[in-house]
């Protein structure tokens, strides 16, 4: 019997073809990237960044730790053991001696300081967004410039500029009233208020000012009827720092307002603690309590807000 080559050519030739297959490597199409096995972070290095966040996490945490069990022990064991607590020393009467003091209405003052963060963001705001509008939407080195001279109050410390706004406060007869700290307040907010609204603004397409513009709204009717809603995530972000800034604020009331105008904030209220030779920690840090923990639940709630904002504005859509 004979086997035709016509057959088993093609047979031979297959069966060669897949040994050569087989015996070469097979090469995969990906190529490392940078988070591959050699060229990930050694452990040692990953070990020392971990030691330094708890580091730094302990340095701002055990202050706040302090503040806290502090607000609920007695006077003799705040001295004598500042980072222990046991329910022997856990006790409720010291806030709410701070709560009903009469020495400072805690009441009272957080309804001043809720309206100081209110007419400050408020203000702000207004003034700030058309400003913003005007320098996001310039083509000129005059726009550019109009920027920098805002954003350069940024590195201006308030302490340099709190003694000659007394002296123009004064001045104005603004000196120890609502006014006059609304106005420092809001002119200290408006650098970087102006510096994010300009860059959340470069990100928000032209074209919708021009469909503004052909159904015959002005500039200030396009922006506060059509730009000025998308701008929400941004005025969160604002309407956030500056609360916190304003309600965390002492030095400015306490110089502006001054006692003589009767008008305590929360943190200014603190000074009720404080004596002329001792300090009595059972009021002192009740009333440091009650003073930062709003702003710091606000903060925590509000947190997401802030990162999303700062966000918004950083890449070109």
């Amino acid at each position: 019997m004979t086997i035709s080559t016509e057959t088993t050519g093609p047979s031979i030739a297959g069966e060669v073809y897949l040994a050569d297959v087989r015996r070469k490597p097979r090469r995969s199409g990906r190529r490392r990237g940078p988070g591959s096995a050699a060229e990930r972070t050694p452990l040692a290095v990953t070990i020392v960044k971990w030691i330094l966040l708890g580091a730094l996490a302990l340095i701002m945490l055990v202050p706040m730790y302090i503040l806290l069990i502090s607000a609920f022990k007695p006077q003799a064991d705040i001295v004598l053991h500042p980072l222990l607590i046991t329910p022997e020393m856990f006790t409720f009467d010291h806030l709410w001696a701070a709560i009903t003091s009469e020495k400072f209405n805690v009441v009272g003052a957080y309804g001043i300081t809720l309206l100081f963060v209110a007419l400050v963001n408020f203000f702000c705001i207004v003034l700030s967004a058309p400003v913003a509008y005007v320098i996001a939407r310039g083509r000129t080195r005059w726009h550019v410039l109009l920027l920098v001279v805002f954003v350069s109050g940024l590195f201006i410390p308030g302490q340099v500029t709190l003694i000659p706004v007394v002296f123009v406060l004064r001045v104005l007869g603004l000196i120890n009233t609502i006014p006059g700290f609304i106005l420092f307040e809001t002119a200290a907010t408006l650098p970087v208020t102006i510096f994010l609204f300009a860059a959340y603004l470069r990100t928000v397409p032209r074209d919708i000012d021009e469909a503004a513009a052909l159904d015959g709204a002005s500039r200030m009717r396009a922006f506060w009827s059509c730009i000025f809603p998308i701008m929400r995530p941004v005025v969160a972000t604002i309407i956030v720092l500056n609360s916190i800034g304003v309600w965390n604020d002492f030095v400015s009331p306490q110089i502006i307002l001054g006692p003589g105008s009767g008008i305590y904030t929360v943190t200014t209220g603190v000074y009720a603690a404080v004596g002329e030779y001792s300090t009595d920690y059972t009021v002192l840090f009740p009333t440091l309590l009650l003073a930062i923990a709003p702003a710091v639940i606000f903060f925590i709630i509000m947190q997401r807000h802030i990162i999303g904002g700062l966000a918004a504005g950083a890449t070109k859509g």
